[in-house]
């Protein structure tokens, strides 16, 4: 027996269930369920692990500027304030190289060339972070320490963040890796949303006279803004918890810093580089706590961009 239903406007056809139906969405159901029951599993188990360094911080562990082990003194304030600037870094210089290559493989290149070049900018995704590690201190490292730092402060050498001796591994470094890291992933993310783009508003921009690269301004990328903003928070979220290429070339001093040619630290290199050398059980559970923090902004991170990204898609309805 058939049964028709409407919702929001929409005609459905909801067929009887049979015994099967019902173990399929059962079965469906409990691993969605599963899902979150594991996300909630992991937390509870890194705030009990975490519990020791909790108690005696509280939540001035977040504004803590000092990791001693032995002063028993640990603070999370100069990793957060890494992870955010090398963060930030990555995105300002990705996304604009990121959403060209977007471009130019949905909009402008050639036929012959469009699946081999797709296919080698995707392949850089594969890449082991810890090769890309290695890259970063035999030959990224020693051209920004020759070449790049001494051109870029040569132009913004008045700025405070381009100020001091450049070193090659400091924060500017791990940033210019984050950023060949995230490429990959925001540029298939952003192409497949500009290919989403029906050709009827390519067609319409052209017959108003609009010219190509006008077209693709406000015929295409305006139409895909949801898409694109959605992946550069997926290259956020990489750049955020990227561990040993960061660790490899930040420089990985547990200090604030004023200038991008200092060394530094995120979260996840502290882990990283302190781990095997924690004493139990204060600092291991300090480390634990910033897994904690780690997980937290990662969670606040996808929750802003599902937020973004329902207005842009609202916004989008609104305009059509």
């Amino acid at each position: 027996m058939h049964v028709f239903e409407t919702l929001r406007g929409r005609t459905r056809l909801r067929l009887r269930a049979t015994p099967g139906d019902l173990a399929f969405e059962g079965l469906s159901t409990f691993i969605a369920l599963a899902v979150v029951g594991l996300l909630v599993l992991i937390t509870v188990i890194l705030y009990l692990a975490a519990a020791e360094s909790i108690r005696t911080y509280g939540l001035g562990f977040l504004s803590g500027s000092v990791w001693d082990s032995v002063s028993q003194r640990f603070g999370a304030a100069p990793f957060i304030y890494g992870m955010l600037v090398t963060s930030a870094l990555a995105l300002l210089l990705g996304v604009p190289v990121s959403l060209g290559i977007a471009i130019f493989l949905s909009e402008l290149s050639p036929a012959w060339l469009r699946i081999p070049l797709t296919f080698i900018v995707e392949l850089l995704a594969a890449v082991p972070s810890v090769v890309y590690g290695l890259w970063g201190i035999f030959i990224l490292g020693p051209a920004m320490r020759v070449y790049i730092e001494p051109g870029v402060q040569a132009v913004l050498g008045f700025l405070p963040l381009f100020q001091g001796h450049p070193i090659g591994s400091d924060v500017f470094t791990a940033g210019v890796i984050l950023a060949i890291m995230i490429i990959p992933t925001i540029s298939a993310v952003s192409r497949e949303a500009l290919l989403a783009v029906p050709d009827s508003q390519r067609e319409a921009a052209l017959s108003l006279g609009a010219t190509r690269w006008e077209t693709t301004r406000l015929g295409v990328l305006r139409y895909a803004r949801a898409g694109i903003f959605g992946a550069a928070i997926l290259g956020l979220g990489r750049a955020v918890g990227e561990t040993m290429a960061v660790t490899m070339t930040i420089g990985n001093r547990a200090a604030f810093f004023g200038s991008l040619f200092e060394p530094g630290q995120t979260i996840a290199s502290q882990i990283a580089s302190r781990w095997l050398d924690a004493v139990p059980p204060l600092e291991l559970g300090a480390l634990i706590q910033l897994g904690l923090v780690l997980m937290l902004v990662s969670l606040f991170i996808n929750l802003f961009a599902r937020l973004m990204v329902g207005r842009f898609l609202r916004v989008g309805e609104g305009a059509e």
